[in-house]
């Protein structure tokens, strides 16, 4: 008997009792999915949970108060060296407000690839982030701009609020809107060959900084 035969074997004896004119809609399959036991969404646990992922995967992860967010979002966007900065609309005017105007960019009309390519980072916020994996969600809303707007500069700061943190996979897909273009960011951009050769930035920014709103 080979593998092929053995699995439509197993099928054919697993629907032995199923009536004949019972269609897969007649049997409702239960979708709750567990939490796993995570945090409270926007709770300290669950950023401190997502710091700690965040700093695993090679992320740079600074937590900051409300009142601190504005001046060390400046401070660290002015330590990445020269060269422009693409700040997406809708873009919080009270972070912005911190950045050199000299070297921000706009990216209204859409910017070029080859002008995207020259950007020393971009600038945004997210729609929501992932404790348990150390995960940031963005859709395309305010202030986090075309998707090739974070994949195209070599350097990506996320600012993220607290409340945005949310526990599980499962919470945050719920809250997400499916027909948005989502994005999900584990950590600077990564691959590995054959070999196990460790490459980065080559499907988006070699480096990933998280501005966390606490």
């Amino acid at each position: 008997m080979n593998a092929r035969t053995e699995v439509l074997d197993r099928i054919r004896r697993a629907l032995a009792d199923v009536p004949a004119s019972e269609r897969p809609q007649d049997v409702p399959v239960p979708r709750r999915y567990s939490h796993g036991g995570a945090p409270p969404t926007g709770s300290a646990a669950a950023v401190e949970l997502l710091a700690e992922r965040l700093a695993e995967y090679g992320a740079s992860v600074h937590l900051v108060s409300t009142q601190d967010a504005a001046s060390r979002l400046g401070r660290l966007v002015a330590g990445l060296g020269p060269g422009p900065v693409v700040v997406p609309r809708g873009f919080p005017p009270e972070w912005r407000s911190t950045l050199d105007p000299d070297r921000v960019l706009t990216d209204v009309p859409a910017l070029p690839v080859a002008e995207l390519d020259r950007a020393g980072a971009v600038v945004t916020t997210v729609a929501a982030a992932i404790a348990t994996t150390g995960t940031l969600v963005l859709d395309g809303g305010p202030g986090q701009g075309r998707r090739a707007l974070t994949l195209v500069p070599d350097v990506h700061v996320c600012v993220v609020r607290a409340r945005q943190v949310m526990a599980s996979v499962p919470e945050a897909l719920a809250a997400l809107r499916p027909a948005r273009p989502l994005t999900f960011v584990s950590g600077p951009s990564a691959t590995s060959d054959i070999e196990l050769d460790r490459v980065e930035g080559v499907h988006g920014p070699r480096t990933l900084a998280a501005v966390v709103v606490t």
